[in-house]
């Protein structure tokens, strides 16, 4: 039989979004990503089948695997913020004290937060700025193609946010 401890370490089928004010985003953000990965994962197979079984390409599939590529890789990444998940540097973290620990987790969350920022911010001028530009070979406009920079940047931001009072209202405690 096993310990509880090594049970805890295997990893698990199940994907758990912790509790808080933005559950019901989290959840949303991760089908929206996992969505945007099964229809990426449909028309790479559809693009290799037209190029190499028809030998006639479609022209649309690039800028909409492009498209479906960054829209599952930002809301996937906010998700991973919300759950501290996201890619850190620990070390200098974890060798400090506790004090340090908590201070150094806020600057992270606040940089977290500055980034978002930046990426909502530029997404957003960039969506504004070509959405009058049709994609070549797709259907829809090229500003489109920034809009998950845009939304994903919210995302990071609101879910940094939440984990900010997280982390105050444990360290209140």
């Amino acid at each position: 039989m096993k310990s509880d401890q090594s049970v805890a370490d295997e990893p698990s089928e199940s994907v758990v979004i912790a509790p808080g004010p933005l559950r019901a985003l989290a959840v949303a953000s991760l089908a929206i990503a996992g969505g945007a990965l099964v229809l990426l994962t449909l028309v790479e197979v559809w693009q290799v089948f037209t190029r190499y079984m028809l030998d006639a390409p479609a022209g649309w599939t690039e800028p909409v695997a492009l498209l479906l590529l960054k829209t599952a890789l930002f809301f996937a990444a906010a998700v991973g913020v919300r759950h501290d998940a996201h890619f850190r540097f620990a070390l200098l973290a974890e060798a400090t004290g506790a004090f340090w620990r908590v201070v150094l987790a806020r600057v992270a969350l606040l940089a977290t937060a500055a980034l978002g920022a930046v990426f909502a911010g530029w997404g957003a001028a960039l969506v504004l700025a070509t959405w009058a530009v049709k994609t070549p070979g797709a259907p829809f406009p090229v500003g489109l193609s920034y809009l998950p920079f845009a939304v994903g940047g919210v995302l990071f931001v609101s879910f940094a946010i939440e984990r900010a009072f997280a982390l105050r209202a444990a360290s209140v405690r």
